[in-house]
C-alpha cells in the first residue's frame, strides 16, 4: 500500500498536467496571432521555491514541492491565454537552486514550450537566488553573469546577486523586438533587493540601487540601447511614466472586441496587514515601451481578514497554506520606443506613475 503512494501522486500530478495542456491549447486555437513587435516579459517572487529537504524548519514534502512546480506552470499558461503569447522571458526571485527550475520546466506542462535557464548560486544567507528562463525560439543567449553587492570596504554583501542576461533575437522571422535595426541585444536584469528586516535595510537597498543603476550605465556605454531591470525591490516601485495604463480601462484589439477578462483595482503586489505595496515592477526601462499588469488573479488569492483578498502564500511561518506565493506576479507587453531614452531611475526619485492596470479572470477549478 504504502509503494502506491508515490504511484498515485504522479499519476494525479500527470493527469492535472494533462488537464493544463487541454485548458491551453484549446484557448490558443481562438487567440490571435501575436505581433512580431511584442516582447512578453514577467516577472515573479515565488516565496521560498525550494526542492524538498531544502527548506529547513518546514514540512516540505516532494509532493508539496511538485504541487508547486504545476501552480507556478499553470500560472505561466495562462498568463499566455490572457496576452496573446507566452511569456518570451520569465524572471523569478527566491528560488532555491538550478533543480527546481529544472523541475519546472521539465516536469510540467511548460516542457512544450522551449524555456532554457539561467541561473547562478548567489551568497544570499537564506539560499534564494534570482534566477531567468528565455524561450530558444525567440531569443539566443549572448552572456550572463551574477552582479555581486559590495559594502563600504568591497566586501560582498551576503544578498541575492542582480542577475544579468544579454539576449539576441533568434532571427528576422521570430524577433520580438522587430525595427529599423536587426538583432539589437536586449539587456535583462533581474532584482531581489534586501529586505526591510534588521539594521541598516535601507542603506543595503540604496547599495543595491546604486549597483543596479551602475550596471545599466556601464550597458549603455558598451552600446547596448535596450535594457529592462525588473524584479522584487523591497520598496515602493513607479514604472517609467511610459508604462502608464488607464485605471479600469479594458484593453481592446485590433477589432475594438474586449481582449482579456475583466479588469480590477489592485494596489499592489503584495500586502500586508491589510495595507497594499507595490514592491515588484520594472524602475528602467531603456530604449523600450510598454504597459505593466499585475496578475491579481483569483486562483492566487485567498480572503484577508482586514478586508478584500490578498495573495495566497506557501507558509505562514512554519505553517503551510497551500498557496504558490506571498507576490501576485507582474507582466509586461513591451515594444522598441521611438527614440531611445537616457534616463536612469534611482530609489526615491522615480517618475510620476498616476495609474496601473490590473486584470483576473474568472477560470473554473485549480
Amino acid at each position: 500500500m504504502i509503494r502506491l503512494v508515490p504511484i498515485l501522486f504522479f499519476r494525479c500530478l500527470s493527469a492535472f498536467c494533462g488537464e493544463i495542456e487541454g485548458v491551453c491549447l484549446q484557448a490558443e486555437s481562438a487567440i490571435a496571432p501575436a505581433k512580431e513587435d511584442t516582447l512578453r516579459v514577467m516577472f515573479w517572487n515565488v516565496e521560498n521555491f525550494f526542492r524538498e529537504g531544502e527548506f529547513e524548519g518546514h514540512n516540505w514534502s516532494k509532493r508539496r514541492f511538485y504541487s508547486k512546480c504545476a501552480a507556478v506552470a499553470k500560472i505561466i499558461l495562462l498568463s499566455g491565454d490572457y496576452f496573446r503569447g507566452l511569456p518570451d522571458i520569465v524572471g523569478f526571485a527566491e528560488i532555491g537552486s538550478i533543480d527546481v527550475l529544472k523541475a519546472l520546466i521539465y516536469t510540467t506542462p511548460l516542457r512544450k514550450a522551449d524555456y532554457s535557464i539561467v541561473h547562478y548560486d548567489s551568497p544570499d544567507s537564506r539560499g534564494i537566488d534570482c534566477a531567468l528562463l528565455y524561450r530558444r525560439t525567440r531569443f539566443r543567449l549572448l552572456s550572463s553573469k551574477p552582479c555581486h553587492l559590495y559594502d563600504n570596504a568591497g566586501h560582498i554583501i551576503s544578498t541575492r546577486d542582480i542577475l544579468l542576461a544579454l539576449l539576441e533575437p533568434c532571427n528576422d522571422n521570430t524577433m520580438p523586438l522587430a525595427g529599423k535595426s536587426n538583432n539589437t541585444p536586449l539587456a535583462i536584469l533581474v532584482n531581489h533587493h534586501p529586505s526591510k528586516l534588521g539594521k541598516g535595510s535601507q542603506g543595503k537597498r540604496q547599495t543595491a540601487m546604486d549597483r543596479l543603476r551602475f550596471l545599466v550605465d556601464s550597458l549603455k556605454a558598451e552600446g547596448i540601447g535596450q535594457i529592462m531591470a525588473i524584479g522584487d525591490f523591497n520598496e515602493e516601485v513607479k514604472s517609467p511614466a511610459n508604462l502608464q495604463a488607464d485605471r479600469g480601462k479594458e484593453p481592446q484589439d485590433d477589432n475594438g472586441r474586449k481582449a482579456w477578462p475583466k479588469i480590477f483595482a489592485t494596489l499592489g503586489t503584495i500586502k500586508f496587514q491589510g495595507r497594499w505595496e507595490k514592491i515588484d515592477g520594472c524602475p528602467i526601462l531603456e530604449g523600450l515601451e510598454g504597459r505593466e499588469y499585475i496578475m491579481a488573479l483569483p486562483q492566487l488569492s485567498v480572503k484577508d481578514s482586514y478586508g478584500g483578498v490578498k495573495p495566497r502564500r506557501t507558509f505562514s511561518g512554519p505553517r503551510y497554506l497551500a498557496g504558490v506565493s506571498d507576490h501576485y506576479p507582474v507582466f509586461y507587453l513591451i515594444s522598441r520606443a521611438p527614440s531611445l531614452t537616457t534616463t536612469s531611475y534611482t530609489m526615491g526619485s522615480w517618475p510620476n506613475f498616476a495609474a496601473y492596470s490590473f486584470f483576473a479572470a474568472s477560470i473554473n477549478g485549480w
